[in-house]
């Protein structure tokens, strides 16, 4: 089947953002769980004390931001094609717009966690396809990280595209990895 969708991820896969994530997540004090399940299952005050140390690192990282390599022909390739595009990010609104207005980015389907659906799960995934009106099989997921593939397996999405120079670090897995948006346009194009 012809793709007709193209589901992105954020931070590290349209652009890249000098997070440190070993940091944050000890500042935090997640004893190992994702940082956004850990914030929300806190109670009140802790939760929204939490929640601002997290935006305070987001924030500053955020502007820092520089857009991927090549990712601006890619996404204007896609939208000479015809292929919708959608952004799934467990970033806050406030960050997407901030980068999507920096760089001039457009999407058809913004998914962040304000909606309260956080991958890994599949759901947010889930969610921009039906937004995006197609079916799962016409859909490919582009990110940067085992929790992009997990939620889009969990999701029901077979092709799966990452953007990472540690090719080995996702031997165990079954996805495509590529080292930059150069090559990932280039095999995207046989799919269209």
């Amino acid at each position: 089947m012809r793709l007709k969708g193209v589901i992105f991820d954020l931070d590290g896969t349209v652009v890249d953002v000098p997070y440190d994530w070993s940091r944050i997540k000890k500042k935090l004090a997640t004893q190992g769980k994702p940082i956004l399940h850990f914030i929300h299952n806190l109670k009140e005050p802790e939760k929204t004390e939490k929640l601002k140390v997290l935006e305070k690192y987001e924030k500053k990282a955020t502007l820092q931001a520089v857009l991927k390599e090549g990712m601006l022909e890619f996404l204007d390739l896609l939208k000479e094609k015809g292929i919708k595009k959608a952004l799934v990010t467990n970033n806050s609104k406030e960050n997407v717009l901030y980068i999507l207005n920096k760089f001039k980015l457009e999407f058809d389907c913004l998914i962040t966690r304000e909606s309260g659906l956080w991958k890994p799960s599949g759901d947010p995934i889930i969610t921009a396809v039906k937004e995006l009106g197609l079916k799962k099989e016409e859909c490919c997921v582009v990110g940067d990280s085992h929790f992009d593939i997990q939620a889009a397996k969990e999701a029901g999405i077979r092709k799966v595209f990452i953007l990472n120079d540690d090719k080995e670090r996702f031997n165990s897995t079954s996805v495509e990895v590529f080292k930059d948006v150069e090559s990932l346009k280039m095999r995207i194009k046989q799919l269209l």
